[in-house]
């Protein structure tokens, strides 16, 4: 009975949706007030409706229902509770039934917070938000249906990929799914703007706020994604150049030029035009991950679905949205959008040259992705593109990216002279050069990183004391998120050098009893035992680490084999520190009571998911700024199809 009320329930969020993607929207053309105040309501109800689904689905694995074939596939009545629930998430249909929910709960958001927009703008947003929800829950009934049914009922389930049994499953798909379906927002401001014709700084502030949010939580979601393969995959690695992992970051790289240049739009005016495209291209890239993930066009950990049927489904909506967005912006941006002058030493330019960046190095990334894809689909050829190619691809293209990231907060906007800012600059670029000659760093790699590394912090510590100590200005949130951002940046850049330019990886034969030094520490291996998980069997080592006779840690490294899919895995022992990570992997058996075991030593690793968790933060400020509130509260409801422009307010 439980999946047949999920059903049911996903059946009329479906029948909601494409009301709320009808009726608002008429009422937004016609001016009829009562059908654009349906917009909220609606959404609210399409929340209910799925989160109701969503609960079916988890209470079916819960209680072990293996009448649903979905529940057979990825679950076991030996899987513990906590990874019974995450495993909700784990396949195809469940993964995208939590899609639809975070859309939705982004629906409410905007629909509570932004109760005073425009009533005519916020029905169009909502109304472009239902019409997406349509589409995926009209994929999901048609092919993806997780309630579908089978009789008689299995015996048990297949378990859950025994490489997403883990405690980072409980948050990273959440997390990295509101920030994919986030730039739905901004997508859905950009069309109604376009709509009303009215590209300017009040849809800027507005839009910024929601574009920040969901940069945050995918900022958020790709740090957990890296921080679990580095520890659940047992390679000692936190980033592979994965499609999937690819088609998270190509979006994150659009939704960064697009906070960048919202904010000239929001202050000068500038990049209306420009602006709604960016917001139509990061949501794309959102959906073109989804189309990767889940059309079985990738193997993956991440990859869940081989039906050609779904990728199809998926590459129409792809189109669909993607394709009516680019060719609406066409025909309206020309006419809403009024271009705004600048000099070529400004803050505009600055901020355009770093959004061209951007989007050549997303570029760069989707050719990486893409094309071995496009080769085998045609039976060209095979080619495999791995780091060699985005390493010495992305490098290049963020290394002048990170330099103007420090000019730009010290220059000018619409104007600004070269020789001023030179003059505030002098210190910063004097302990960046420094910087690179630091005795020990030989690699020129390394002196790179450490140069931008000490120009980032450099920059934010001028821009510091010139708005703070010299100018005694008021620092607002957006200022301080933008310093925390860029700071984040700056400790993300020393971890990636540190990791990349000073490494200790040694693969040794141990004995019990044995030991091998390795970086300046000692590893001894004490014994190596069998144990008994909730769901596995394990092979678990004791591996005592010292340095000059003093004990630093006893490290226990795993290597199991679940007991339903008989797969195995490494568990990695890490003892985590500031400054450094012991690193150690059980991996086979040697001989004669031997293992080879794998010893890493990790530098300032932990500095890379540090700057990330910092960028998020910076976003968090930025996106609270009070700017927005003031703006929202000046403004009365509004009935009318095209609304006079709001006033613009100084900074």
């Amino acid at each position: 009975m439980i999946p047949e009320i999920g059903h049911f329930a996903l059946i009329l969020a479906m029948l909601l949706a494409l009301v709320a993607g009808v009726v608002p929207m008429l009422g937004a053309r016609l001016s009829v007030e009562r059908w654009m105040r349906v917009a909220a309501p609606a959404a609210c109800g399409q929340f209910v409706f799925v989160a109701i689904a969503f609960a079916c689905l988890a209470a079916s694995f819960l209680g072990d229902d293996f009448s649903v074939v979905y529940v057979v596939g990825n679950s076991n009545s030996a899987l513990p509770a906590i990874y019974r629930f995450t495993a909700v998430w784990g396949g195809h249909e469940g993964s995208l039934l939590l899609w639809a929910l975070l859309l939705t709960l982004w629906m409410i958001a905007v629909a509570g917070f932004g109760r005073r927009l425009p009533l005519p703008f916020a029905a169009r947003v909502l109304g472009v938000m239902s019409w997406i929800n349509t589409g995926f829950l009209l994929f999901m009934l048609l092919t993806s249906n997780p309630f579908t049914r089978i009789m008689p009922p299995a015996m048990n389930g297949r378990d859950l990929n025994p490489l997403l049994q883990d405690p980072g499953m409980v948050i990273h798909p959440p997390l990295l799914y509101m920030g994919y379906v986030g730039f739905s927002v901004a997508f859905a401001f950009a069309i109604a703007a376009l709509l009303e014709g009215r590209l300017d700084a009040a849809w800027a502030r507005a839009s910024r706020a929601w574009t920040l949010a969901a940069w945050m939580f995918l900022t958020l979601g790709i740090m957990l994604g890296s921080a679990w393969a580095y520890y659940e995959l047992g390679w000692g690695g936190w980033w592979f150049w994965d499609p999937v992992e690819n088609a998270s970051f190509m979006p994150w790289l659009v939704g960064t030029a697009l906070i960048h240049s919202l904010a000239a739009t929001a202050k000068r005016g500038a990049f209306r035009a420009w602006s709604a495209l960016l917001a139509i291209c990061a949501f794309s890239l959102s959906l073109l991950g989804t189309f990767l993930v889940r059309s079985g066009v990738v193997t993956s950990v991440h990859g869940f679905a081989s039906d050609p049927t779904r990728g199809v489904f998926i590459l129409a909506l792809l189109a669909l949205f993607s394709g009516g967005g680019l060719a609406l912006f066409a025909w309206r941006a020309p006419r809403a959008a009024a271009a705004v002058g600048f000099e070529p030493v400004s803050r505009e330019a600055l901020l355009l040259s770093n959004n061209l960046l951007m989007l050549v190095a997303a570029a760069s990334v989707m050719l990486g992705t893409l094309y071995p894809m496009a080769l085998d689909a045609l039976d060209l050829d095979k080619i495999s593109v791995g780091a060699p190619y985005f390493d010495s691809v992305f490098v290049p293209l963020m290394t002048p990216a990170v330099f103007l990231m420090g000019v730009g907060p010290l220059a000018r906007w619409k104007a600004a002279r070269l020789p001023e800012i030179a003059v505030r600059l002098r210190w910063a670029a004097l302990v960046s050069v420094a910087s690179a000659f630091l005795p020990g760093v030989s690699r020129p790699l390394v002196s790179l990183g450490f140069l931008l590394a000490a120009w980032t912090f450099a920059t934010i510590a001028t821009s510091v004391f010139e708005r703070v100590v010299r100018a005694r200005q008021r620092v607002r949130l957006a200022t301080l998120g933008m310093w925390l951002a860029h700071a984040g940046v700056g400790v993300f850049i020393v971890g990636v050098t540190m990791v990349k330019g000073f490494p200790v990886e040694r693969d040794a034969r141990i004995v019990p009893g044995g030991s091998v030094d390795a970086g300046g520490y000692r590893f001894r291996l004490d014994d190596v035992r069998a144990i008994d998980g909730p769901n596995y069997r394990a092979t678990r080592a004791t591996i005592t680490v010292t340095r000059d006779g003093r004990a630093i840690a006893t490290l226990n490294p795993e290597k199991r084999e679940f007991l339903v899919s008989n797969m195995p895995t490494t568990e990695a022992a890490i003892d985590r520190g500031v400054l450094r990570d012991l690193y150690v992997a059980l991996d086979q058996p040697a001989g004669a009571n031997a293992w080879t075991v794998r010893i890493q030593i990790k530098p300032f690793v932990r500095w890379i998911w540090g700057g990330c968790i910092l960028m998020a933060l910076g976003g968090l400020l930025a996106a609270a700024d009070r700017r927005y509130a003031r703006i929202r509260a000046t403004q009365p409801r509004v009935t009318t199809v095209a609304p006079e422009p709001i006033a613009e307010t100084g900074r």
